[in-house]
């Protein structure tokens, strides 16, 4: 990849010195713009000459040559950095080119991305060929390299070897180790671990922690051994113990947890009035949930609590940059800098009415253009289609495990004793018990159990939309759960709920089973109209997606059904263990 390995070659940078000496002339001149300079942490006016995909200029003077150049004035527009989201994962439905188009329209130029399904779904070669096709789009795409694989899987020290963690971190692309889902095994002794993150700090990468509940003295055992960030705090006590431990904090307004409004009246009461060491994420939410835009949005939010105007832009920008070292190329506009800037009608509307990304229009008076977000067939990545070459029958869906698992909200689950006879086709004699199983992609193993407070009358669903990709089916209908799972395969994977032996609803997720090709905007309305019928089926919360998503993510307690079977996550041991076919 050494084509890779400087941002501009040396040619391009002659050039650019080119353009200041009259010899070449700018792409774009954006003539008497007023624009955010964080430098003065100030409004300031401006002539901003930009050549290709960089800033070359910004000041008052106006180019020597002007030959072929286009001219935007930008009287009576404001414009700021393009928006960073620090923590994403593009993979919730929507796929990282859908996700990074749609972004762009609300002005988030450059995402952080997890890296873990690319991890577990793909062979490295494939998977780097894919960051670096990425690359080739007006958003930039940035990544982490995940340490676990946040479930219990069979292997997992294969996977995650030494090498290939390695690779992950020496990879231009990757700015940091994480998140620290793991944290358990790393605090009791993991020197794997430890050592990957010693390396990440020789490459003067960040390491994101992930420590919800953390105690003060938990914090700081962390920080000790290399957390630079965190993302999990749910009220002002918990920013203001981060914030003195050294943290660097992210904000969060997401499906699950949309904090942010009650983070920043908390952290007002507690007069915390300094905003540099903040950043601002939505944590991977469903395409639904971004309808009103993304980091956009939070910003909006943070302006109407009171946060300061050019402070509440700095969480979305020049925070995320400095604290990622990447302040040389992101997050402010200057002299050097990636030409990613939003165009808004003023400061208190960050939606922007244009976008430059990489000095392309993504968005020009309104009007989006998608033109540069084309990448290589997904087919030469492997995101194929799920092909499942196995049947499932009535003597898999057989059940005797005496504990069930009851949901305490959208994604945390507790053990229960089942007190219900499950030995018939249908779960007729509890409102909102349904049957639950977790079944292998290759069709090897399964497990059995209930699921308390997921639905109420639902009669079948099937997922290979998991954390792991392998398939759960629940509902209250033994035939409905295979009807609804034989259809998925049909598909090459997705979401399908059968009713009545009829199929009832459906969504596509042809890329392993675990995306849709679909744009955002399809994307979510699709899954509106999804989560308004799960609601009138008994699901009682706003997200089913990472419902089914997290049923198997052992960095939420307490109990998780995993590869390896029925895990209790405290204590760190498989209860019941999956079963062959």
């Amino acid at each position: 990849m050494l084509e890779q390995r400087y941002r501009w070659k040396t040619k391009h940078l002659r050039e650019h010195v080119a353009v200041m000496d009259g010899n070449l002339a700018p792409t774009i001149l954006l003539k008497n713009a007023r624009y955010l300079n964080q430098s003065f942490r100030k409004w300031m006016t401006a002539n901003i000459w930009i050549y290709d995909d960089r800033i070359i200029y910004v000041g008052n003077s106006l180019p020597q040559n002007m030959k072929g150049c286009e001219v935007v004035d930008c009287t009576n527009l404001t414009l700021v950095p393009g928006y960073i989201e620090p923590h994403t994962h593009p993979f919730r439905l929507y796929n990282p080119l859908s996700l990074a188009a749609y972004a762009s329209q609300f002005g988030t130029t450059t995402m952080i991305n997890d890296n873990l399904l690319l991890f577990l779904q793909l062979d490295k070669k494939k998977a780097f060929t894919f960051l670096r096709d990425m690359r080739q789009i007006p958003s930039t795409m940035y990544w982490w390299s995940r340490f676990d694989s946040e479930t219990e899987i069979k292997d997992e020290e294969v996977i995650f070897s030494h090498s290939h963690v390695k690779s992950w971190l020496e990879h231009d692309a990757v700015l940091q180790g994480g998140e620290l889902t793991g944290w358990p095994k790393l605090l009791d002794g993991d020197d794997m671990m430890l050592h990957w993150i010693q390396e990440a700090k020789r490459m003067r990468k960040k390491i994101e922690g992930h420590f919800p509940g953390a105690s003060e003295k938990t914090l700081a055992k962390m920080v000790l051994l290399g957390a630079d960030s965190d993302h999990e705090a749910i009220n002002g006590e918990e920013v203001y113990d981060r914030l003195m431990q050294g943290y660097t904090v992210s904000l969060r307004y997401s499906s699950i947890r949309p904090d942010l409004p009650k983070l920043l009246d908390e952290i007002h009461e507690l007069g915390i009035n300094v905003y540099d060491k903040f950043m601002l994420t939505t944590d991977g939410s469903s395409a639904d949930f971004y309808e009103q835009g993304i980091i956009d949005n939070m910003i909006k939010i943070a302006i109407d609590k009171g946060v300061p105007v050019i402070d509440a832009y700095n969480m979305a920008t020049i925070n995320v940059a400095r604290h990622y070292n990447i302040d040389y190329l992101h997050g402010n506009i200057a002299t050097g800098r990636i030409a990613n800037i939003n165009f808004l009608t003023d400061e208190n509307n960050p939606t922007p009415v244009s976008v430059l990304a990489k000095g392309q229009w993504v968005k020009r008076n309104g009007v989006i253009n998608r033109e540069g977000y084309k990448i290589s067939s997904a087919d030469e990545f492997d995101l194929l289609p799920l092909q499942l070459d196995w049947e499932l029958s009535m003597e898999d869906l057989q059940f005797s495990m005496p504990v069930g698992i009851a949901m305490e909200n959208a994604v945390i689950t507790k053990p229960y004793s089942l007190s219900i006879d499950v030995s018939g086709e249908n779960l007729n004699n509890s409102k909102d018990e349904c049957f639950f199983m977790f079944v292998d992609r290759n069709g090897q193993w399964r497990i059995n159990t209930v699921v308390k407070g997921f639905a109420e009358n639902l009669s079948g669903l099937a997922s290979s939309f998991t954390h792991t990709g392998d398939i759960i089916l629940i509902g209250k209908n033994k035939r409905d759960m295979i009807k609804a799972f034989e259809r998925m395969k049909e598909i090459g994977g997705g979401i399908v709920i059968a009713e009545n032996g009829e199929i009832a609803k459906e969504i596509s997720l042809p890329l392993r089973g675990l995306m849709s090709r679909k744009p955002v905007e399809e994307l979510l309305t699709e899954q509106k109209d999804f989560v308004a019928y799960m609601q009138k089926k008994g699901y009682r919360y706003a997200d089913p997606f990472q419902t089914l998503l997290f049923f198997s993510a052992t960095h939420l307690p307490y109990i998780r059904i995993t590869p390896v079977g029925m895990y209790e996550v405290k204590k760190k041991m498989v209860l019941f263990p999956t079963i062959m076919r």
